[in-house]
C-alpha cells in the first residue's frame, strides 16, 4: 500500500486525528466497537488502526482480560497511535500488512477494521487473511464509506478542490468512497470463506465546530494534501478557505457545523 493515495506522512496523521476524528471517525468507532463480542479473557486484532481511535475505545471499553494488538501498515500513522494512546495494559503495537499477517492461524476472537479495506489492494485476500487468523466462530467487524454522493459534505469539497484542476483533479476521495456497493462487499466476505455475513448501512451525523477546522482536515489531513503538493500550482492554504466557504455554505452558516456521513457495516463470522 505505497500509492499516494494511502500515504498518511508527515503532517497528515494529526491533522486527521484533530480535524477528523471527532467528526467522521469517532461516530463509526463507537458503532462498531459497540458490535464486538468477546470472551473475557479474549484476543482482539485491529487492522488498519490509523491513528488510535477505535484502539482507545476499545481499551476504554473492554475488560482488561482481552488482549489488543492494534497494526496498522502505515509507520507514520502507528508511530502517531502510540504516541497518542500511550502504555496500557494488554495493548500492543505492531506494523502489519493486512493482506498478509504475520501471526498464525485462529489466533483471536474478534478482527476488527474501521475505514482501511479501502486502502488494501487485495481486498478479498485481506478478508481472506482476517478469516484465517480468527478462531472458529470468531467476529470480523469491518465498515467503509458510502459514496460520495450519500457523504455531501465530501462531495461539496471534491467539486471544490476539483475547480481548480479543471484539466486533472486530485482523485484521493475515488479510493475512501470507492467500496459503496452492498452487494459487492457481502459477495468479498463470502469469497474469502466468511460465513453469516450481513452488510448494514449506518447513518450518523458528525459535529466539528467550524467549516475551516473541518476543511483543514479534508485538505490537510488526508493524501490529498500529497496530491495537491505535487502538482504545486496551488496552495493548501487557499484550498482550505475554498473548501471551508463551501462547507459553509451546505450548513448554512450553522454552528458548530453538522455533517451527514453515511457508512456500511460489515459483520461475518469464521467457520467453526
Amino acid at each position: 500500500m505505497t500509492a499516494t493515495n494511502a500515504q498518511f506522512v508527515g503532517s497528515i496523521p494529526a491533522n486527521y486525528d484533530r480535524y477528523l476524528g471527532p467528526t467522521m471517525f469517532e461516530p463509526y468507532a463507537a458503532d462498531l466497537v459497540g458490535r464486538l463480542v468477546v470472551p473475557i479473557s479474549g484476543r482482539v486484532l485491529e487492522l488498519a488502526c490509523g491513528t488510535g481511535i477505535v484502539t482507545r475505545l476499545l481499551r476504554k471499553v473492554l475488560p482488561r482480560t482481552v488482549d489488543i494488538l492494534a497494526t496498522d501498515f502505515n509507520d507514520p500513522m502507528l508511530a502517531y497511535a502510540r504516541a497518542q494512546v500511550g502504555p496500557a495494559p494488554g495493548l500492543e503495537w505492531r506494523q502489519a500488512d493486512a493482506g498478509a499477517l504475520p501471526f498464525p492461524d485462529a489466533a483471536f476472537d474478534a478482527v476488527i477494521m474501521q475505514f482501511g479495506l479501502m486502502f488494501v489492494p487485495d481486498k478479498v485476500q485481506a478478508l481472506r487473511e482476517a478469516r484465517r487468523v480468527l478462531k472458529p466462530g470468531g467476529q470480523l467487524l469491518v465498515n467503509v464509506w458510502d459514496s460520495i454522493d450519500q457523504n455531501p459534505f465530501i462531495r461539496v469539497s471534491n467539486d471544490t478542490v476539483a475547480g481548480f484542476y479543471p484539466d486533472s483533479p486530485p482523485l484521493f476521495f475515488n479510493t475512501p468512497y470507492g467500496m459503496h456497493n452492498l452487494p459487492a462487499l457481502a459477495a468479498m466476505a463470502a469469497e474469502a470463506g466468511l460465513i453469516q455475513v450481513h452488510v448494514e448501512t449506518v447513518t450518523l451525523t458528525g459535529e466539528s465546530p467550524s467549516a475551516t477546522a473541518l476543511a483543514t482536515g479534508i485538505v490537510e489531513g488526508t493524501p490529498l494534501a500529497l496530491a495537491i503538493q505535487e502538482k504545486g500550482t496551488v496552495s493548501t492554504a487557499t484550498l482550505v478557505e475554498a473548501v471551508a466557504k463551501a462547507l459553509f455554505r451546505l450548513s448554512a452558516g450553522i454552528k458548530p457545523i453538522r455533517v451527514k456521513l453515511q457508512a456500511h457495516v460489515l459483520e461475518a463470522r469464521a467457520p467453526r
